[in-house]
């Protein structure tokens, strides 16, 4: 047992007890929550696809760290005007708020279920991407809701089942990647909010697609 685990195990688990969770914040006050460590390798694994003209919700950040220099034109989509890196402002579901047909690759992490009608989000992007562009997609399984301006649109968590059938329904099964991240030990060190800096690396590398914490997605507009 690594001193990490020690640790864990000495420090936290009367708190694990606790109906009230050692932190509310996913683990942000104490490191990078578990849930972004998932996604931050499937972004690693995908980073040639991040490429070309790119679009991000929010902000640019993911796009920066892992396309780089393979990026010619970045887009950041944000629903409501103000934001200061918003190179589009509108909603994902409406027709014509994308460019048509004019991205190379679409990064939307932990966004999808903010937006309840999520086909008609899915839809959006393929309309957006060029022929042979790529969306790369993740989504929350097993998770706590946010208590900030979020958690008043946090309508779904996905299962590997459901993210299938959405993305195979709208970009055809052939052209969809869906993986699943997480296990019964990584569920509860998210759901009590401990970053991924303080538990055991080599427990959350380990997949039981019955405690999905992370849904991937990799769809592709076919050529």
């Amino acid at each position: 047992m690594s001193k990490i685990d020690r640790r864990i195990g000495a420090g936290l688990f009367l708190r694990f007890l606790s109906t009230e969770p050692v932190s509310r914040e996913f683990g942000y006050d104490r490191g990078t929550p578990v849930d972004r460590y998932y996604v931050e390798n499937f972004l690693a694994r995908q980073s040639s696809e991040i490429r070309g003209r790119a679009l991000e919700i929010g902000d640019a950040a993911y796009c920066r760290r892992f396309g780089g220099a393979q990026i010619t034109q970045q887009e950041v989509l944000h629903i409501n005007p103000g934001n200061p890196e918003a190179t589009i402002v509108g909603d994902i579901t409406v027709p014509g708020v994308l460019p048509e047909a004019g991205l190379d690759c679409i990064v939307l992490t932990q966004t999808l279920h903010l937006i309840y009608d999520m086909k008609a989000a899915v839809e959006g992007m393929r309309r957006g991407l060029k022929p042979g562009g790529v969306a790369l997609v993740t989504v929350p399984g097993i998770s706590p809701v946010a208590e900030d301006e979020w958690g008043a649109t946090w309508y779904w968590s996905l299962t590997t089942l459901a993210a299938t059938r959405l993305f195979g329904d709208v970009f055809g099964p052939e052209n969809i990647e869906v993986e699943t991240f997480g296990n019964a030990y990584a569920a509860t060190t998210f759901l009590q909010g401990l970053a991924h800096e303080e538990v055991s690396k080599r427990k959350l590398d380990v997949v039981d697609d019955r405690y999905p914490v992370i849904i991937t997605i990799k769809a592709r507009r076919a050529a």
